[in-house]
């Protein structure tokens, strides 16, 4: 059953998964090609993309909908519709791409919003490693948590960095280093981090 959907400025996480759980995204070509609609998806409504992460059989998208602007349906109707449209003609196929319509939870009712950002920019991160993509939640595969952790990183499409993460301290890298805490409780950053600053 669908909930009536909140109109306004929030920030969603949505999930949507592909059907019967088909690594239909194994292939870069067919990531980069979910990263073109929700590329024109921004060039068409007015959102903002905080955060994604594209995986083998779905994706998690952290989006946040503006006062005037498309609904959180509208967006991921678009998006989804886009990019089954154009997987069925790569594929040569016929039928429905995605599982369900999507899930979807707003950041800002939950018990916690600033910790549940927080663990979310964590859990995006996690998805490739455990999946065996890459070894580190600092690197970058198909997604964007890096842009939180790494100011010289430049996704591959347009991010927003939340006001949550841009309350945590003046300079990114006090932001950076309190988001590490909020997530681990404690402020040891990577070795690597430390020589990005």
């Amino acid at each position: 059953m669908r909930h009536t959907r909140i109109l306004g400025t929030f920030t969603y996480h949505t999930m949507s998964r592909l059907i019967e759980l088909r690594n239909l995204m194994r292939d870069d070509e067919i990531k980069i090609l979910l990263e073109f609609c929700i590329e024109i998806a921004l060039e068409k409504y007015n959102f903002q993309l905080i955060n994604y992460q594209i995986m083998d059989n779905h994706v998690h998208l952290l989006i946040r909908t503006v006062e005037g602007g498309a609904t959180i349906s509208r967006i991921m109707q678009y998006i989804k519709s886009q990019f089954a449209r154009r997987l069925n003609k790569i594929l040569k196929r016929t039928g429905p791409v995605w599982n369900e319509r999507f899930k979807d939870r707003i950041v800002e009712l939950s018990d916690n919003p600033r910790q549940y950002f927080f663990n979310l920019i964590w859990y995006f991160a996690n998805n490739p490693v455990k999946s065996g993509k890459v070894k580190t939640p600092f690197a970058s595969y198909f997604g964007a948590s890096k842009a939180y952790f790494d100011k010289s990183f430049k996704p591959k499409l347009k991010i927003t960095l939340h006001h949550f993460f841009l309350e945590l301290g003046e300079k990114f890298e006090d932001c950076r280093d309190m988001l590490l805490m909020k997530i681990h409780g404690n402020t040891s950053v990577p070795e690597f981090l430390c020589c990005q600053s």
